[in-house]
């Protein structure tokens, strides 16, 4: 939508929202001192403005203008603050209805709470503007505690893979993954240094990175490159490319400069010790037996890009009795690889991050992704094929993760 018409109607529809949730606040706090009551109303007010005005400079100040740290943490408090409020109106609006319905039935005053006594009664309209206001602080303080808690709370999932003809050789091999760094959304170094030491005190054999180092331009790694560098294995970091490694997602002064972006971002991985395949493959040979790694360049199905030749990777991996895909989008295994490549074990992927929120207890999970992804979070298997999607090591947008916390899966390679 173009910018001139996006933001009338945004703004609009956020003055509506607040003039109806404002309601509630105006209801909720009218037994309060006309003091207290008038510094409410300021406060409320003036953050609909600055949430507004701050629409506005985001949409056409440009991303050098702002604080990298401050534009995450703007945005989040917009989110924050919207889903918030939608709640109060949701709940509001269906109370409104219904009290509609039973005024038309009835035609009586729904105004007082039964069974109260007349004198200090609080009014029905009161109770539910209170209500309504408590409803809208969950999310509020359930996704703020998501940005200080959850952002950085990483997870080890250890996973046992069975490969039926995986050689004798490679038993027990153990490979870390790693995805969606998404390195210019951090806002904590200590945190993610964490992260980092927690993938080496696992001292795996082989580490992969299956794409989106970056939110859109490669200086984004710059202030993590030494920790990122540290990443290491005995036998090699393969990595691959992700949907915003490709810049995108932003507008670029010219096409020469979106490809230099890429160039850099290459060379990134090549300055840490990182192997990017670029839709190529890499044989690694044990007492005579062979193990194949694969890796592509991104292909998604629907609005995601195709940029990845599944082919030319494939192409020299025939011997290997064990074919191991990096690929960042899980859309494109069954897109693809059950289709045309039914001798690849085992696919790695990323991109989903579990939406960043949702529910996992043991092996119960849910999240909105599922609504959107057939697989999204975990170990899949149709036939002898396998397909693991990792829920993200970072954060894009909003700056936490509620339920999905951010992922290093370990894996151990056995005979199955």
């Amino acid at each position: 939508m173009n910018k001139l018409l996006f933001i009338p109607i945004m703004s609009l529809l956020i003055l509506a929202i607040d003039y109806y949730v404002w309601q509630a606040f105006k209801t909720g706090f009218q037994q309060q001192s006309q003091l207290t009551q008038q510094i409410i109303r300021w406060v409320y007010w003036a953050i609909s403005a600055s949430i507004i005005f701050g629409i506005i400079g985001y949409n056409f100040l440009p991303l050098t203008y702002w604080n990298k740290t401050i534009r995450t943490f703007f945005m989040a408090s917009v989110m924050i603050t919207v889903i918030s409020k939608l709640f109060v109106v949701i709940f509001l609006f269906i109370e409104d209805i219904t009290r509609i319905i039973r005024w038309a039935f009835t035609n009586k005053n729904l105004d007082i709470i039964p069974g109260e006594p007349a004198p200090g009664q609080i009014s029905r309209s009161e109770f539910l503007s209170k209500t309504a206001l408590v409803v809208g602080a969950v999310p509020a303080a359930t996704f703020t505690f998501g940005i200080l808690s959850g952002a950085h709370d990483y997870r080890v999932e250890k996973i046992s893979l069975k490969i039926p003809n995986l050689p004798k050789a490679f038993d027990g091999l153990r490979i870390a993954q790693l995805s969606d760094i998404h390195s210019g959304s951090f806002y904590n170094k200590r945190a993610v240094q964490g992260g980092v030491d927690m993938v080496m005190k696992e001292k795996a054999d082989l580490l992969f990175f299956t794409g989106d180092l970056v939110n859109n331009e490669a200086t984004e790694v710059e202030d993590y490159f030494q920790m990122f560098s540290k990443l290491h294995a005995p036998m090699g970091v393969y990595s691959t490319l992700g949907n915003h490694d490709y810049g995108d997602y932003v507008k670029w002064k010219s096409p020469q400069a979106k490809k230099q972006n890429l160039q850099d971002l290459m060379k990134a991985h090549e300055l840490m010790g990182w192997n990017l395949m670029m839709d190529e493959n890499k044989i690694i040979e044990e007492s005579g037996e062979k193990l194949a790694l694969i890796g592509v360049q991104n292909i998604g199905v629907g609005r995601f890009p195709w940029y990845g030749n599944l082919a030319k990777a494939y192409q020299g991996t025939e011997e290997a009795s064990t074919k191991l895909l990096l690929s960042h989008d899980p859309t494109h295994w069954n897109a693809e690889v059950t289709q045309k490549y039914q001798d690849i074990d085992v696919a790695f992927a990323g991109h989903t991050h579990g939406t960043q929120f949702g529910v996992k207890i043991g092996d119960f999970k849910w999240s909105p992704a599922q609504y959107v992804y057939k697989q999204w979070a975990g170990l899949y298997q149709e036939g002898k094929q396998q397909l693991y999607v990792n829920r993200g090591f970072g954060y894009i947008g909003y700056p936490g993760r509620v339920g999905m916390p951010p992922e290093i899966s370990v894996f151990t390679l056995t005979r199955g």
